[in-house]
């Protein structure tokens, strides 16, 4: 695995370095450390940009050191006068990264709009799976193992979240839970067709939700299958709830005080976000705790 890592160097950045330095890794995994000297604040002379870089790379070398002592093969690059929300993507691509790991400072609001989220912007633009990492709840305190949410719908997108949990280890005591969404359908009277009258449009709602509860039920059935023959054996099957997926698996994992959401992302771009809503981005983007989207 290609693991690059993110860091503005701040110290909530710790939170990332935490996570990776605890967590188990594949076996080969190679690490990169990228920090990005931001260009958005004001620009820099080449002085400037000189005092930026030789601080950075003092910084990360200790970061190599602590995850070298971790057992994690790392290595550190500062980019210099980039955008961290499109030079992190870039550098992934270029790079031919797995996963990109990075930090949420939790900007919301007015804020997230003006300043913009690098978290959002690297979920947006990645040519491969994002984790988005935040502080451990502090219900988390002195628990055993992680507690990762698995959601799946039974598409393609969401069979590769199942195999990329299946394919990596765990520290010890984890379990994993699944957890499968019924949408629910509100039917809306059509004006312009009346032969669409609001019983026959009901009676449809029923049906697509019955039919998305067989769906449902086979995918968390699918995914606790395949789990099982990947040597995962702690795992569980949440109640299949109907409404909103992105509200319904953030309470679930609040409610079940998981460490780690992970789902597939569609891949959806530009007016398909828009008019459909990205259920990864915005579960990304409200989670309590950190969220992984696989591609």
């Amino acid at each position: 695995m290609k693991l690059l890592i993110a860091t503005d160097l701040s110290p909530t950045s710790r939170t990332v370095i935490d996570a990776v330095k605890t967590r188990p890794w594949p076996l080969g995994t190679e690490a990169r450390i990228v920090h990005v000297v931001d260009l958005s604040p004001l620009p820099m002379s080449g002085e400037i940009l000189d005092v930026a870089r030789d601080a950075a790379e003092s910084l990360l070398k200790s970061v190599v050191q602590e995850l070298a002592q971790s057992g994690l093969n790392a290595k550190a690059e500062v980019v210099l006068a980039g955008y961290p929300r499109t030079s992190i993507t870039e550098y992934a691509k270029k790079w031919g990264a797995n996963l990109i790991i990075v930090g949420s400072h939790g900007a919301g609001g007015l804020r997230r709009f003006v300043l913009g989220s690098v978290a959002q912007g690297v979920v947006r633009g990645a040519p491969c799976s994002v984790e988005i990492v935040r502080p451990a709840p502090a219900s988390s305190a002195g628990k055993a193992g992680m507690r990762v949410l698995l959601a799946t719908d039974g598409s393609d997108c969401a069979n590769a979240a199942v195999k990329s949990v299946g394919s990596r280890p765990w520290p010890a005591n984890s379990s994993i839970r699944l957890i499968s969404v019924v949408k629910q359908f509100v039917p809306i009277p059509d004006m312009a067709a009346p032969y669409l009258n609001a019983e026959l449009l009901a009676r449809e709602a029923e049906r697509l939700e019955r039919e998305g509860h067989v769906k449902a039920k086979e995918a968390v059935a699918a995914a606790q299958s395949l789990l099982s023959e990947m040597g995962l054996q702690n795992v569980q099957i949440a109640e299949i709830p109907l409404g909103d997926p992105r509200e319904l698996i953030l309470g679930e994992a609040k409610d079940w005080n998981a460490d780690l959401i992970v789902l597939g992302s569609h891949g959806w771009h530009g007016l398909d976000r828009v008019l459909m809503g990205s259920v990864s981005e915005s579960v990304a983007m409200h989670a309590h705790c950190s969220v992984e989207i696989i591609r």
